[in-house]
């Protein structure tokens, strides 16, 4: 799969007014998360338009900086949400983002199953099971290669 791109974009210390902010914003998010970032924001529009306008915002401050890649960031927020517990919409919108960013399925499961050591059993089973629905609806179920080690089985 090809690298995302962040597009270029002024600098959060650069003046620029809010639609500038929201619109580069936009920009960052569509090429993270794609269609499902939009409809996350189009989601807001009837009852926080404004907390659309700071996700997008948050994307082009956050999401642009470069000393993380797209692909490694999304590693991150995939710990992050399953550490958290109860963010299983987000970790969906998040699966989808880190397939979109390069992320093999068999890498976020890996992810996944490491932060079970980190966060404990239900919370990694909640966002596998969010992860088993996204593949599945994706067609990219069964996924291979996850076998316990025969060394283990001995």
């Amino acid at each position: 799969m090809a690298e995302t791109v962040i597009p270029e974009g002024a600098s959060p210390q650069t003046p620029q007014t809010r639609r500038q902010r929201i619109e580069y914003g936009r920009s960052v998010l569509d090429a993270v998360d794609g269609e499902v970032g939009q409809r996350v924001v189009q989601s807001l529009e009837d009852i926080s338009p404004f907390l659309g306008e700071q996700v997008m915002i948050g994307f082009g401050e956050i999401y642009a900086r470069r000393q993380l890649s797209p692909r490694d960031r999304q590693l991150v927020t995939l710990g992050m949400l399953t550490a958290l517990g109860g963010c299983e919409p987000q970790l969906e919108v998040h699966i989808n983002a880190a397939l979109n960013v390069g992320l093999a399925p068999e890498e976020i499961v890996e992810a996944l199953l490491h932060s079970s050591a980190y966060c404990g059993f239900p919370r990694a089973l909640n966002a596998t099971f969010v992860a088993k629905r996204v593949f599945a609806e994706l067609g990219l179920l069964p996924l291979g290669g996850d076998t316990p080690d025969e060394d283990a089985a001995r």
